[in-house]
């Protein structure tokens, strides 16, 4: 037996007491991510919010199963969000309605969710109308046309069945309970709420498909109000995909646990407190290379070197030599050698540990 088939469902119960403290840990780090972020100028914080609004809709599909193209969801985000002169990738459609769906549940927590806003996100995700080579309903709730909605993960052909959803004809009731409580001003604590929102809402799985992603978009709303900030400085999404097995598990238990979700609360709690850890570290690069111009503001450097530095302090793979200085800068070695001469001179670059022809340079202490 599944929730949705219990008597008193959707009526879920929980042990708050075994809550309070992995609750109060994880809004502490929420504080002092918002805290972080709140140091860093305009055009910084919006930089930051590019790359999780962007990793959130990379990692959501990537869950899955579809791989997006970053730069073109970078390029995107940064569209939408009016950054200036953001360098334009290739355009996809699925590309751009996964990233309206996700900036629309964050940027308006606000507005009433609707059926019509729901049947818009879903139509958004499959513009042509089918997921892969499958036709599928779009717009609308799902008709179980080709049998019962079972939730699966796995390759084609050897997928795991996790559950299975309330027959269609059940859905739109379903789905009406579900939107006259979401609307309603929260009851309980605000993670809390994401977290039966999505629980609750990946149970029905009112679409033919689509159902995780708008699921986790709807988790995002619910933490958009929670924090009453349109901004998104951390991914959800990226903490799931890192650990999708135990996510999928989770939810498999959940769904045939009864309705005190105490374990499927703490879960989703903890796996937001790791999505802010890794923001915070994120946020620590950001924080670092906005210090570093901040210093340096009055500095005389030219283009290539600004450009250079900005890469290393994004996070430069492997280490920084001439060669790859003139490569990536597009120019001679001898000028490659001359820029970092300079820079070294000036404090900002530093000579590591080794040979001649192993010469790599790292961004100096401050």
């Amino acid at each position: 037996m599944y929730i949705w088939e219990l008597s008193d469902w959707p009526n879920f119960r929980w042990r708050a007491e075994q809550l309070l403290k992995p609750l109060a840990e994880a809004h502490l780090k929420q504080g002092h991510l918002l805290g972080s972020m709140a140091r860093l100028g305009l055009a910084q914080r919006l930089e930051a919010e590019v790359g999780a609004i962007t990793e959130e809709a990379i990692k959501s599909s990537e869950i899955e199963g579809e791989h997006l193209n970053p730069e073109s969801v970078r390029s995107s985000v940064a569209r939408r969000l009016g950054v200036p002169n953001a360098a334009l990738g290739p355009e996809d459609r699925r590309v751009e309605g996964i990233v309206a769906m996700t900036l629309d549940a964050t940027k308006n927590f606000s507005t009433p969710l609707t059926r019509k806003r729901l049947f818009g996100w879903q139509a958004a995700l499959f513009p042509t109308g089918y997921s892969g080579l499958r036709k599928i309903k779009t717009g609308g709730w799902r008709d179980d046309a080709d049998g019962p909605m079972e939730v699966l993960s796995g390759p084609v052909g050897h997928e795991k069945v996790h559950f299975q959803a309330p027959p269609a004809e059940r859905v739109e009731a379903e789905m009406q309970a579900f939107l006259t409580w979401f609307n309603k001003p929260p009851i309980s604590d605000g993670i809390l709420q994401a977290a039966i929102a999505h629980l609750w809402f990946v149970t029905i799985h009112p679409f033919d498909d689509g159902n995780g992603r708008i699921a986790r978009a709807l988790a995002d709303m619910s933490l958009a109000r929670s924090e009453n900030s349109p901004q998104r400085f951390y991914s959800l999404a990226s903490e799931i995909r890192r650990e999708r097995p135990d996510y999928y598990a989770s939810l498999e238990s959940a769904q045939q646990g009864g309705l005190e979700i105490t374990d499927r609360l703490l879960w989703f709690i903890e796996c937001f407190s790791r999505a802010l850890d890794a923001a915070e570290l994120a946020c620590a690069g950001v924080l670092r290379k906005a210090d570093f111009w901040q210093r340096n503001a009055q500095t005389h450097l030219n283009e290539r070197q600004r450009n250079m530095l900005n890469r290393v302090l994004d996070g430069f793979e492997g280490k920084l030599t001439a060669r790859k200085w003139a490569v990536i800068a597009k120019c001679s070695m001898p000028t490659a050698q001359r820029d970092i001469k300079e820079l070294i001179g000036l404090g900002l670059l530093i000579r590591n540990e080794g040979g001649s022809k192993n010469t790599s340079y790292s961004i100096a202490a401050s």
